[in-house]
């Protein structure tokens, strides 16, 4: 008799790529996995807490991940670092989706002010569950401040 040892989702995301520093993608558990030239590339292990009533993967979850891996792609292809807000953006919800699911999103075209990105949603068995577009506007970053209301240096050097 063979003993299979289970390890939950949560347990095989814990060391594979890195959490992005935005409270609400840290609540979710999305883990960042690579942003360069254009490209964007996210995991999500779906726990209880993101599904609906049939046990699959919420439409507002996906519609998050597809939002937050389009702007890594924009920002990747931004040779200015900026941040971006989201314009626009449209989905169609192909199937269900449930397990780890991983997001690839590409910058289709980026002007000095716009980004124009796709992205599709994957399950762990590589099937498209959902694809996306959407329109981002570059910023400047803000400025961060701490809880005093005082100007912050990031690392990076940037207020």
């Amino acid at each position: 008799m063979e003993n299979k040892v289970q390890i939950n989702p949560a347990t095989q995301l814990a060391n594979l790529g890195e959490e992005l520093n935005v409270p609400f993608l840290k609540l979710l558990g999305v883990r960042f996995l690579s942003a360069e030239m254009g490209k964007g590339e996210i995991l999500l292990a779906l726990k209880p807490e993101h599904t609906n009533t049939w046990e699959v993967a919420h439409g507002g979850v996906l519609l998050t991940l597809m939002d937050v891996a389009m702007a890594v792609a924009a920002r990747s292809a931004d040779p200015g670092d900026r941040s971006v807000v989201t314009i626009e953006l449209k989905n169609n919800f192909m199937q269900a989706a449930t397990g780890i699911l991983r997001v690839k999103a590409d910058t289709v075209r980026h002007t000095a002010t716009m980004a124009f990105c796709e992205a599709k949603l994957y399950n762990d068995q590589g099937e498209v569950c959902c694809m996306s577009t959407g329109t981002f506007k570059y910023l400047r970053r803000l400025v961060t401040r701490n809880a005093k209301g005082e100007r912050v240096v990031n690392d990076d050097l940037r207020e």
